[in-house]
């Protein structure tokens, strides 16, 4: 056994540890913490297994930009826990079914291809991973690729429908009808005739 192999089996390790306490931490922040040691323990795996392209593209895009977006909107939001764990006990029994499937299925797949892993692929020096991944892409799947852009747009168009919706309970400002506005119909003068003070009229009456 190499250092590279117990250097995964550690890496793995932490990166169960980790899962299971993302849907078992009580606190939400500390979920999307362990939430990002995951993301980081398996970046550091895809590194290991030669993927350095998708292990930075790991790095980069869910632990510097998406989780960071999921703990500033779990700070900045009331979440409350005993709403949370209202329907928990309904649900048990559905979730550890799906979950024990998950793990029957892997160990299927493990049980498999175990005997079938051989030693590495030997690559030339000038072997870009990146390059073949894109060539991949944009030639063998490329309808993949087309299928999933469409699927990313629907979902764009569908949070700016939802943003941009009216709402009877809010009041909106007008930009437009504000410049456009006119002297005369914010101000009206009135003429009133004027009239003696009330305590004046008491007064010379008694």
């Amino acid at each position: 056994m190499n250092f590279v192999t117990v250097l995964f089996y550690v890496l793995a390790a932490v990166l169960v540890f980790a899962a299971i306490r993302v849907i078992t931490a009580k606190s939400p922040i500390t979920a999307v913490l362990f939430l990002i040691l995951a993301f980081a323990n398996a970046a550091m795996i895809w590194m290991l297994l030669g993927a350095e392209f998708l292990s930075l593209l790991l790095i980069l895009v869910y632990v510097g930009a998406v989780m960071v977006l999921f703990l500033f909107v779990v700070m900045m939001i009331d979440v409350k826990m005993e709403i949370l764990r209202e329907g928990m006990r309904k649900y048990l029994p559905l979730g550890l079914g799906i979950g024990l499937l998950l793990v029957v299925q892997m160990s299927f797949v493990l049980r498999q291809s175990w005997g079938e892993i051989g030693p590495a692929a030997e690559m030339a020096r000038d072997y870009n991973n990146t390059r073949a991944l894109g060539e991949l892409m944009y030639t063998q799947y490329v309808y993949a690729v087309e299928v999933g852009a469409v699927i990313l747009l629907v979902g764009m168009v569908a949070a700016i429908s939802l943003t941009l919706r009216r709402r009877k309970d809010v009041r909106y400002n007008d930009p437009a009808a504000a410049v456009r506005v006119k002297a005369k119909d914010r101000v009206r003068i009135v003429e009133m005739k004027s009239q003696a003070p009330v305590n004046a009229k008491t007064e010379e009456k008694s």
